[in-house]
């Protein structure tokens, strides 16, 4: 992260103090802002020197926490001075300053996240979230705590960017129903849950929204998840487990 030198500000190094561990795999399906599903886990491990109990003490007295992190899987792919945002159908460009692409000049994110639990495994610091809008691997640069009376403003407006609501019912075929319940009892983590909250918000591409029938996947956790849209909402039609992730 190098400013401009010819603004007179030097040069300055940002630390990787962790990585995430999440239940998306794969950009496909990730709510565009975080809190709108709140069945989405994650966790925060905190890497050496920063992971020092001392260095998140009191941070447990906190429901929420903010994450600045990097949107390290655009970086290759450079930033860009207008971007088209989802809320306005992919149709209109605003600036990149006046929307949450992920192709900005630093590729730096914000997200205020649920604060479950502070654990120590094995000298590691582990933050457990929930309401995440993190892929996999998403490297973090700091953590701070969110303060309700200052950082919840009832006066804001949105501009362009309106509250999601679902858009779609989901059903899921009955060999997918009874595959949720098995991994739940397995892993304890709330597939079908999961799975319902994201396909609601409807996570297709502005340019695929006519595509109906066809047949859409995703990868949640260990699990690839296949889904069809219909005129009455959309059907999940094949749950297959794929290779392990570590665990934490």
């Amino acid at each position: 992260m190098k400013p401009s030198h010819s603004a007179g500000i030097p040069s300055h190094q940002v630390e990787i103090i962790g990585t995430i561990r999440s239940c998306f795999k794969e950009k496909f399906g990730i709510p565009r802002q975080p809190g709108m599903i709140t069945a989405a886990t994650a966790s925060l491990e905190i890497f050496p020197p920063f992971n020092r109990k001392e260095m998140v003490r009191g941070l447990e007295t906190f429901s929420h926490i903010w994450l600045h992190f990097v949107f390290h899987e655009s970086i290759a792919e450079g930033w860009r001075p207008t971007v088209r945002p989802p809320w306005l159908g992919g149709r209109q460009r605003v600036g990149v300053f006046a929307c949450r692409s992920p192709h900005r000049p630093n590729h730096l994110g914000l997200s205020v996240v649920r604060l479950e639990a502070v654990r120590f495994v094995d000298h590691s610091a582990i933050l457990d979230l929930s309401g995440i809008d993190l892929l996999d691997g998403t490297p973090v640069i700091d953590i701070k705590p969110y303060l309700p009376y200052s950082d919840s403003l009832i006066s804001a407006t949105g501009g362009y960017a309106t509250a999601e609501t679902p858009a779609m019912t989901v059903e899921l075929e009955p060999q997918c129903r009874s595959f949720c319940q098995q991994y739940e009892q397995r892993t304890g983590r709330r597939l079908e849950r999961l799975i319902r909250e994201l396909i609601g918000l409807d996570p297709r591409p502005a340019g695929q929204k006519s595509r109906d029938k066809e047949i859409f996947g995703m990868r949640l956790w260990d699990v690839n998840i296949r889904w069809r849209v219909t005129p009455g909402g959309c059907t999940v039609v094949h749950i297959e487990t794929c290779q392990e992730e570590k665990e934490w």
